[in-house]
């Protein structure tokens, strides 16, 4: 298949290039290439490359960037999805729209399934759930990710920010009062694939297997790295007193990934385990 990568210089976007070169031709484009909250601009650059699919990445996944530029958050997460999933249907092109755990609000005690209610807290939730919203409405047979608290190689990310305050603090200070599932961007990247392989639509979670703290993940991740000797001391989310709310609870439910495909995803701390061995190679 010819599959079109929004995105495709991000965390996620590279890594579903690498996956996506095996059996398929697959293009990324990104902010040099295209601009989406340009409507006819996006649609002639699909019509162009004549995708049988678009997989959405490109998105304003900054959570408390978002919170301070709400205006830009819903332009790019919402009115870019619109323009993207129109473009999808004038080319005749299946979309993948990537969209996130915080489009709940944590109230719930066992991880979420696609048909819970969503109820974000943060204009990124809101902004992604708006997207979701467009996508469905021009494109029906979008398939929606749902995913969660990503981590890879290229781009910003939890891991490598705990890793990078080592040996310049003595002590860290995380949260420990919000439980979700960290996800390694190959994993996921091999995951979507196979659901574009299998023609998939509609809504699906996928995050690597088990949940954590962010406390617990900062310490694994100092464990894993040889410097477990590290303070770790928790504290809450209102200490830490950021613009956002997150939800206390965004553990995903796999089960129907898991149904459909026949394929788990790894623990998300022998995910963990590989990233850190890489970054050591």
């Amino acid at each position: 298949m010819r599959i079109l990568v929004t995105g495709g210089a991000g965390m996620l976007g590279t890594d579903l290039l690498k996956r996506l070169t095996h059996g398929h031709e697959a293009k990324g484009i990104d902010l040099d290439d295209m601009d989406i909250l340009d409507e006819t601009g996006i649609r002639e650059l699909i019509a162009v490359n004549k995708p049988d699919w678009v997989i959405h990445c490109a998105a304003f996944t900054n959570v408390d960037g978002c919170e301070k530029e709400p205006e830009n958050a819903f332009s790019v997460n919402a009115d870019g999805a619109r323009n993207v999933a129109k473009a999808c249907r004038s080319a005749g092109a299946r979309m993948l729209y990537v969209s996130t755990d915080y489009v709940y609000d944590g109230s719930k005690n066992e991880p979420y399934v696609e048909t819970d209610q969503p109820r974000p807290l943060n204009t990124y939730g809101k902004s992604k759930l708006k997207g979701e919203y467009e996508v469905l409405e021009f494109a029906p047979d979008t398939l929606i990710v749902r995913t969660s608290w990503l981590y890879g190689e290229n781009g910003p990310n939890f891991v490598k920010a705990i890793l990078g305050q080592v040996g310049k603090k003595d002590e860290l200070e995380v949260v420990a009062d919000q439980v979700g599932s960290p996800t390694y961007t190959p994993d996921l990247a091999d995951a979507l694939a196979r659901l574009v392989e299998r023609g998939a639509e509609g809504i699906y979670h996928i995050s690597n297997s088990g949940s954590c703290s962010w406390f617990e993940y900062a310490k694994k991740v100092l464990e894993l790295a040889g410097a477990a000797d590290m303070e770790v001391r928790p504290i809450t989310t209102s200490e830490l007193g950021r613009p956002a709310l997150r939800p206390a609870y965004s553990v995903l439910s796999n089960e129907k990934y898991n149904t459909l495909t026949g394929h788990v995803l790894r623990m998300w701390d022998d995910a963990l385990s590989e990233y850190l061995k890489c970054k050591k190679a």
